[in-house]
C-alpha cells in the first residue's frame, strides 16, 4: 500500500520497539518519561506488550517516543 510509504513504523512490530527502547534507555527512563506502570512496577517486555496492545493512547505515547529515537540515532 502506498500509503505506509512515509510512516517510519510501517513493518516494525510493537515487541522490536520495546526492546530498542528498553536497550538505549532501560525501564527507568522509559518509566520516568511515560508514566505507566508496565515500566516502572515490576517491567518486562510482557507485560508492556500486554498493557500496550489493550491501551492506545499509550501506545501511541511509546511510538512517539521511538519515533524521536529514531530520529536522534540517524544523526549521530
Amino acid at each position: 500500500m502506498s500509503t505506509q510509504l512515509n510512516n517510519p513504523l510501517h513493518g516494525i512490530k510493537l515487541e522490536q520497539i520495546i526492546t530498542d527502547l528498553q536497550a538505549h534507555y532501560g525501564w527507568e527512563y522509559m518509566g520516568y518519561e511515560i508514566k505507566i506502570r508496565c515500566f516502572t512496577d515490576n517491567p518486562s517486555i510482557k507485560s508492556s506488550l500486554k498493557f500496550l496492545r489493550r491501551t492506545p493512547w499509550a501506545r501511541t505515547k511509546v511510538e512517539q517516543m521511538y519515533l524521536s529515537y529514531l530520529k536522534k540515532n540517524k544523526k549521530d
